[in-house]
């Protein structure tokens, strides 16, 4: 862990706020960006998507086999069971990566999303179901805003850039399944979570075990959230954009690491 010089600290400050401005901003104008709506898909969105899979792939992953060490280093220390086991943060991830596949084919079967045309209704309960997991998901991305393993200011401006267009990318999916219940009620409430998260990483500190355990957890949604959005055929996906914004965003981190 890099530890950020003084004089960094300012401008962290003012980036990790604007990057939670942006996050707010994503799911309360995204309805007016009409440009994203419509299939085949936008080939923003399909960028946008190949963006969070570079972020995933060539920084996500890396780290992750950081926390890997550091929760190997503490179940070694408190639990022999665990210690025989030896892949922790991966199989943290591979939870948090079963947890929302499982909450999307709940919604999506709950509703018959199959059966609906575009812009109709899923039932409430399905709704809420699927707002209460990217709720939960959008606060602990606020969160690690803050209290990330990186305090660096590029790790922050990676992060903020990787998950504001992971945003959209969720956003957009989640307005075209739940039509104007999203709109009228849900991307409020997902547009103030990462501000919750933002606050809450702000006043409290969590052992080294907990955050490794959270950021791992976070890998395996955001593999899963992006996926789930570029792979199904019905999307009609931008494989060249999809490709372009993966290349470019690898190649960017390659060349700042």
């Amino acid at each position: 862990m890099r530890l950020s010089r003084p004089e960094e600290l300012g401008i962290t400050q003012i980036i990790a706020l604007g990057s939670v401005t942006l996050f707010v901003l994503v799911h309360v104008v995204g309805g007016r960006l009409a440009f994203l709506t419509g299939t085949p898909r936008s080939v923003w969105l399909s960028a946008a998507g190949g963006v969070s899979v570079a972020y995933v792939f060539v920084h996500l992953l890396p780290e992750l086999a950081e926390h890997q060490e550091t929760l190997q280093e503490s179940t070694n220390n408190a639990h022999r069971l665990l210690a025989d086991i030896e892949s922790h943060a991966y199989l943290i991830a591979l939870f948090g990566l079963g947890l929302f596949y499982g909450v999307d084919r709940f919604a999506r079967s709950a509703a018959g999303a199959g059966q609906r045309e575009e812009g109709d209704q899923a039932p409430a309960t399905v709704f809420w179901t699927h707002l209460a997991a990217f709720g939960l998901y959008n606060v602990l991305i606020g969160y690690l805003l803050v209290r990330r393993e990186e305090t660096d200011l590029r790790g922050l401006v990676i992060y903020a850039v990787a998950m504001a267009l992971h945003f959209i990318v969720n956003d957009q999916g989640l307005r075209e399944q739940h039509g104007q219940t999203y709109h009228r009620y849900g991307r409020w409430l997902l547009a103030a979570a990462p501000v919750v998260g933002y606050f809450v990483g702000v006043s409290t500190q969590v052992s080294p075990l907990l955050l490794s355990t959270l950021f791992a957890f976070l890998a395996g949604g955001v593999i899963l959230n992006v996926l789930k959005e570029e792979l199904p055929e019905d999307r009609q996906s931008r494989f060249w954009a999809f490709a372009g914004g993966a290349a470019l965003y690898a190649a960017l981190l390659l060349l700042t690491a």
